[in-house]
């Protein structure tokens, strides 16, 4: 009977022992997760976080005069939604400019200016480009068109060789300075 008491208390104090072994295990973890939580904590921090901006938390209490002295008992008054959106008529300037007089001004090349600057080669008209002005005479208005003509090389867009663009020249939209030729390619 003895040795049944003696192994019951010897199972015990093991018992008790592991439990303490447990115990001390336990809080050596719940450490270690604290310390990894707040390394977390840390890192977002710096990563999210205001990095060189410094303020003070109750200076953000400054900005609520608005909502400190407002009357509660005043009804917030109603926000007006428009509901329709006005719809972008297509070609609306031509069809306004179709009925005015109109004055075409051609800007081409002389003769002398229509060899290639590569191969000597003379240049063919390429496009054009066209820009519209209103111009209001008392009493009168009429669209005036300035077309200016772009030209390249034949020859040199065969043997592909550097192939120039050359634009003649216009006088800017004020009339006094004169545009200059787009650069060739």
């Amino acid at each position: 009977m003895e040795t049944t008491a003696q192994t019951s208390k010897d199972k015990i104090e093991y018992y008790k022992a592991h439990n303490e072994k447990l115990e001390m295990e336990k809080e050596a973890l719940e450490a270690k997760l604290k310390w990894y939580q707040e390394q977390f904590r840390l890192s977002q921090q710096r990563r999210f976080g205001s990095s060189s901006e410094q303020m003070h938390p109750d200076q953000l209490s400054l900005f609520n005069e608005a909502e400190v002295t407002a009357d509660e008992t005043v009804e917030e008054p109603t926000v007006e939604t428009i509901t329709y959106k006005r719809k972008k008529q297509r070609g609306q300037r031509e069809r306004m400019l179709e009925n005015l007089p109109k004055e075409t001004i051609e800007y081409r090349l002389s003769e002398e200016e229509q060899n290639c600057s590569c191969c000597a080669g003379a240049l063919h008209e390429m496009s054009t480009e066209v820009r519209k002005e209103l111009k209001i005479i008392p009493a009168q208005v009429k669209v005036v068109e300035h077309v200016r003509h772009v030209y390249s090389c034949r020859h040199c867009e065969r043997h592909e060789i550097e192939t120039p663009i050359v634009t003649a020249e216009m006088p800017a939209e004020d009339g006094h300075k004169l545009v200059p030729p787009l650069p060739s390619f």
